[in-house]
């Protein structure tokens, strides 16, 4: 390999491993100690290889998005995997590494800037997409946020559900009828499952035009309308007051200059009695950088934050934190299922977009379950709530709640099938 400054990242990167990289002039060389399954790359330009060696962290993603790289032996994940396993970031010591994420977080408070109207933009570049994309690879809740696996065995669909009985039981649902705000509603999962086991009265609020259609078509159909209702409404329009808030995956995109704002408004928007669930993306270390093919491709106005800066926030707000779980590799796994279930139906994808966007999507998944199972990437949940004596002062009412829930869903599940049984014979 003639490209020095590539040469030297990778001799600084792969202590490990067993990767033959491949020049645009056909020369190869290998990296690693030969351990471990065979991995091949080829650099299809002077470009992409140029590109890598300065900036990889944008620049790989990029290159195996538009085809100037190739996996010769091996996929996408596996390469990810192999770095993130060396350290991956531990190769950013170089000094033009270090510049370059110098000038990003410069950059970061511009980028992450989420006024309304960027917000909806930032909204519109993801959650608008054909909504026969995500039907590839969710689940059929459409459930796009991190599932908790109670079992390793358990499919994507039982672990959504147990992810929604999860919050669902940490919101303290004591009564019937709490009107309750779901920020970021997505496909209205969630906000239907409160509606339907706990009796709540929500009210979800999306910038997505296309989630929006669904949510209100899914509670349309299920009879809960009364129960449900889904509007297209920026978190900062909402009007109050609410005895339950939640937000699902949504945090991401609030920006970091922006959480007072936003814990501040739920404060504002939560009952003195009431009860409030974060469930966010974070890092458990210091505070850092989004990656920057995710920030540019995928997630543009997104952050992650450190739980120090989501609870400095809260405490500015007059929010008390009651509970925090870190589910560390249950997002791991979601995205593995993800990934699965997008590769078995690639050709699927393609008809719909491309082979470019084909790539991105790729490398979207390998690189985000990855960065969860060898980086510093788990989900928070938080638990808010204004006064200390609102809730039981141990766990064992969530617990307790699950097992209902558990039963509540086992029963309609079960009345379900003898009406679909019924209807059958009737026919017949």
């Amino acid at each position: 390999m003639t490209n020095r400054v590539l040469s030297t990242y990778l001799s600084h990167l792969f202590r490990f491993g067993n990767l033959t990289v491949t020049d645009p002039d056909g020369r190869s060389s290998r990296w690693g100690d030969g351990t471990g399954k065979p991995l091949h790359i080829r650099f299809n330009s002077k470009s992409a290889e140029w590109g890598v060696a300065i900036n990889p962290g944008l620049k790989f993603g990029e290159a195996y998005m538009n085809g100037g790289v190739d996996m010769v032996e091996g996929s996408i994940f596996d390469l990810l995997s192999l770095v993130f396993r060396n350290g991956g970031s531990d190769a950013a010591n170089e000094p033009w590494m270090q510049a370059i994420a110098r000038m990003r977080l410069l950059y970061r408070r511009y980028i992450q800037n989420n006024t309304p109207q960027r917000a909806r933009a930032n909204v519109h570049h993801h959650y608008d997409l054909s909504s026969q994309l995500y039907d590839l690879f969710l689940d059929t809740d459409r459930q796009y946020s991190c599932a908790y696996f109670e079992t390793p065995t358990a499919s994507l669909e039982q672990a959504q559900l147990a992810k929604k009985r999860h919050i669902a039981a940490k919101l303290f649902f004591d009564r019937p009828d709490l009107r309750t705000l779901d920020v970021g509603c997505g496909w209205g999962g969630l906000g239907l499952y409160l509606a339907q086991h706990l009796d709540a009265k929500v009210t979800g609020v999306t910038l997505s035009d296309e989630q929006l259609a669904i949510a209100q078509r899914r509670a349309a159909d299920s009879g809960l309308t009364g129960h449900a209702d889904f509007r297209l409404e920026d978190y900062r329009d909402t009007q109050g007051p609410f005895d339950r808030i939640v937000s699902v995956g949504m945090f991401e995109h609030v920006g970091l200059d922006f959480y007072e704002d936003y814990f501040g408004q739920c404060a504002r928007l939560l009952d003195d009695d009431g009860v409030m669930l974060l469930h966010t993306i974070g890092r458990i270390e210091e505070p850092a950088n989004t990656n920057a093919f995710i920030g540019k491709y995928i997630f543009p106005g997104g952050y992650l934050p450190s739980l120090s800066q989501v609870t400095k926030a809260t405490e500015r707000c007059g929010l008390i934190v009651t509970d925090v779980e870190v589910l560390r590799l249950h997002y791991a796994d979601t995205l593995r299922h993800w990934r699965e279930r997008f590769e078995a139906r690639r050709e699927e994808a393609k008809a719909i977009y491309d082979e470019r966007f084909c790539r991105m999507w790729e490398f979207y998944l390998a690189v985000s379950e990855t960065a969860f199972r060898w980086q510093d990437l788990v989900v928070f949940q938080v638990q808010l709530t204004k006064k200390l004596d609102t809730l039981p002062i141990t766990r064992d009412y969530i617990y307790e709640t699950e097992t209902r829930l558990r039963q509540k869903e086992q029963a309609a599940e079960r009345a379900g099938r003898s009406e679909s049984w019924g209807g059958r014979n009737a026919a017949e």
